[in-house]
């Protein structure tokens, strides 16, 4: 499933400038932006890792950057492929540095992802493994619908 964008400008001749990460890659029609996640179509910038998950695990929440955040709970980790960055250190360089043609992929809806988070009995979901900005429209949908329907209730 491929979302329109929400951070970007369409400027002449089609070409769009992506604002969702520092980059600011300025995309010509039917070209992805550095991040292999955002492609102009026909001067629209559209996300293509939208609900195409590469990984998804259940992890302490020690293992998360996070300091004595709900010690002990467990976290449902989801990734998609693609990255605005390339750090020479990452773990996960097989999954952030593929694009669609690449990466193995589940389609797997928001809705989805706040079951499976529950049926684990995860206290929260970290958009992990790559740079979670990237897919800032699966994160949004998927976060607003886990406090809506689960998290709300979590204390």
């Amino acid at each position: 499933m491929e979302v329109e964008a929400l951070l970007y400008e369409k400027l002449e001749k089609e070409v769009v400038k992506c604002n969702v990460c520092p980059r600011r890659c300025y995309v010509k029609p039917g070209t992805l932006g550095f991040c292999r996640v955002r492609q102009n179509k026909s001067g629209r910038l559209y996300t293509v890792s939208y609900g195409k998950l590469t990984a998804s695990n259940v992890d302490p929440i020690e293992k998360k950057p996070l300091y004595h955040f709900w010690p002990g709970t467990v976290s449902y980790s989801i990734s998609s492929f693609g990255c605005s960055l390339v750090c020479p250190w990452c773990q996960n360089w097989s999954i952030s540095q593929a694009g669609p043609s690449d990466s193995g992929y589940g389609e797997v809806s928001p809705e989805q992802v706040v079951k499976a988070a529950k049926r684990y009995g995860c206290k929260t979901i970290s958009y992990t493994y790559n740079e979670p900005l990237i897919w800032l429209e699966y994160v949004l949908d998927t976060a607003k619908l886990a406090l809506k329907k689960v998290f709300s209730t979590c204390s």
